[in-house]
């Protein structure tokens, strides 16, 4: 395997790790919709990770998803359940960054981050 895309896996990777301690910080602290967000990115970063084990990337977090989607998902190298993990994920981080009057409840969030430490433990043992 190529070294540099080795070395980009290993550093989205740690990306996601810091994504997904910052979200148990922000809950934390109550900062539900920062958690939210957190969490969310730490999945795109893992989906990020294998990628990159491909030499693949995209501009946009569409292709990022689609691509996850048509190669992972529905060749079954990961099952169906990470989709929905994935699909909720970005409604809700989008929702929480842009909808003015948003809220998550703190157990929500609880369950977006244990769904992030979900697809972090599976992407590092891929």
């Amino acid at each position: 395997m190529d070294e540099r895309k080795k070395d980009l896996c290993c550093y989205r990777l740690d990306k996601a790790r810091k994504c997904l301690s910052s979200a148990k910080v922000l809950v934390r602290s109550e900062d539900y919709c920062s958690a939210a967000n957190r969490s969310y990115y730490c999945i795109f970063h893992c989906i990020r990770s294998l990628l990159a084990l491909e030499g693949v990337d995209f501009s946009k977090h569409s292709g990022v998803m689609a691509y996850f989607q048509t190669n992972y998902v529905k060749t079954g190298i990961f099952e169906k359940e990470y989709s929905k993990i994935l699909t909720e994920a970005f409604e809700i981080r989008s929702e929480s960054d842009y909808d003015d009057y948003y809220a998550i409840s703190k157990e929500e969030v609880e369950e977006q981050i244990q769904n992030a430490r979900f697809f972090l433990r599976v992407s590092q043992s891929t």
